[in-house]
């Protein structure tokens, strides 16, 4: 049976709260036979919007299509319905018959196209769309030179475009994730595209990894390691590999959580006794406590204007979600719905706050509007835990059990989109999204 993340905490406040209950939780998962996960629509929205992306122009040239990729980025994000017009092209260098795309019930069409470079690399132009307009309806496009092994990176590029271009808001599609796989009895911390593929393994250990969070501009990942039999807190520089110790105080170092400026970092420290919330320099100076408490403090997160830390205290009974100022100061309760609130994950707009609620034992995702205080419980499922915002904070990744072994899914802020994110016989857990490229 799963010791799931969520469960932890039910011990912790009950005064029998351990951190080695992550390790055993990890050491029961499932081997597993790979790393690559798959993404799958179990839920969409009710007014999709209906676009045409045809096979590019000249595609025939690139090693690997583009179009299939911008079509499945777009389907899967529950909010596009994408039209099927066969092997059709529709080539940049001309405006498309937009009333023959509105009778096929198009709202919006891609045109693009394809060309080989010398140098070995190819350009992209392409130009969207809206059928309906009289005058002026090209909404834009770019031209992308592009390399063969880039091909998956300009789709998703593509696809950012087009969502927010139709829908007003950033796209995520080009984004990547961390989580942690167990395979055998080695642990493997992954990132991958925001659709699974490309997974790369970053750190490869015979011991428990948890609680990955990226830095703000997407090259360092904070994590904690058990390779010194006991919990300390690393940073991870991406592109070389290279990682440092942040925090390796007396007792337990955990929950690491990047400042908005990627300067410092909430992390949580028992080497005063009990669980509380310290802020570190990036470089692992100036350990700096945030909160005085009598009770167990844990899970900070920052607000994204860097002004506030968001944590989960039992400091009022039972565990609720909290915050106080970056700068320290008395900390104002947030949660009030029920009696278990944990993991507080604040969206990148600063409008809402994803968190785990418990009710009749079960452990779901929920949504709190900062603006109303209005909570909305996202989820139907049992065993949820480590929710995380996309960047355009409109979709809420998280772990769950489903047949006995851990998935990733993902749900929208307001609940109607749905995804799966399996991966064949194998256990994913500990998942981060990462934020928009620049």
């Amino acid at each position: 049976m799963y010791k799931i993340i969520s469960s932890r905490f039910a011990n912790a406040f009950t005064g029998l709260f351990r951190l080695f209950l992550a390790t055993i939780f990890l050491s029961v998962l499932t081997p597993v036979a790979q790393a690559q996960i798959e993404f799958t629509v179990t839920g969409a929205g009710d007014n999709r919007f209906p676009v045409i992306i045809p096979v590019f122009e000249n595609e025939s040239r690139l090693p690997n299509p583009v179009s299939d990729i911008v079509r499945a980025d777009l389907t899967r994000s529950g909010l596009f319905n994408v039209m099927d017009l066969g092997p059709m092209t529709v080539p940049e260098s001309r405006t498309p018959d937009l009333a023959a795309m509105a009778a096929r019930g198009a709202d919006a069409v891609l045109a693009a196209s394809v060309a080989p470079l010398s140098d070995g690399r190819f350009e992209i132009r392409f130009r969207l769309f809206d059928t309906h307009k009289q005058s002026n309806p090209d909404l834009g496009g770019m031209i992308m030179r592009t390399a063969p092994a880039q091909h998956r990176l300009t789709a998703h590029r593509i696809a950012d475009y087009i969502y927010e271009k139709l829908t007003g808001i950033p796209g995520y599609f080009s984004t990547r994730i961390a989580y942690v796989v167990k395979a055998g009895k080695n642990y493997k911390l992954q990132i991958a595209d925001a659709d699974g593929e490309s997974a790369q393994t970053a750190l490869h250990s015979p011991e428990s990894i948890i609680s990955p969070a990226w830095s703000p501009d997407g090259s360092r990942i904070a994590y904690v390691s058990f390779e010194e039999q006991k919990p300390i807190v690393y940073v991870h520089t991406l592109a070389t590999g290279q990682r440092k110790v942040l925090a390796n105080f007396k007792g337990s170092n955990s929950a690491p959580a990047w400042a908005p400026d990627g300067r410092r970092l909430a992390v949580v420290l028992t080497k005063e006794g009990l669980s509380q919330i310290y802020t570190i320099n990036a470089d692992g100076s100036g350990a700096h406590r945030l909160v005085n408490s009598s009770g167990i403090d844990t899970e900070p997160a920052w607000s994204p204007d860097g002004q506030w830390v968001y944590f989960t205290s039992d400091r009022s009974g039972g565990p609720q979600i909290y915050r106080v100022s970056a700068s320290g100061g008395s900390a104002e309760r947030i949660t009030f719905e029920g009696d278990y609130n944990v993991t507080p994950r604040p969206s990148a707009d600063g409008t809402k706050l994803a968190y785990l609620t418990r009710s009749s034992g079960r452990y779901r995702v929920a949504v709190l509007d900062l603006a109303s205080r209005q909570v909305s419980v996202l989820t139907d499922s049992t065993h949820d835990e480590s929710p995380s915002f996309a960047p355009n904070s409109n979709m809420i990744l998280y772990a769950t059990v489903v047949g006995g072994r851990g998935v990733l899914s993902a749900v929208s802020a307001d609940g109607r989109v749905k995804q799966r994110i399996t991966a064949p016989a194998a256990d994913v857990r500990e998942p981060a999204w990462g934020p928009l490229l620049k």
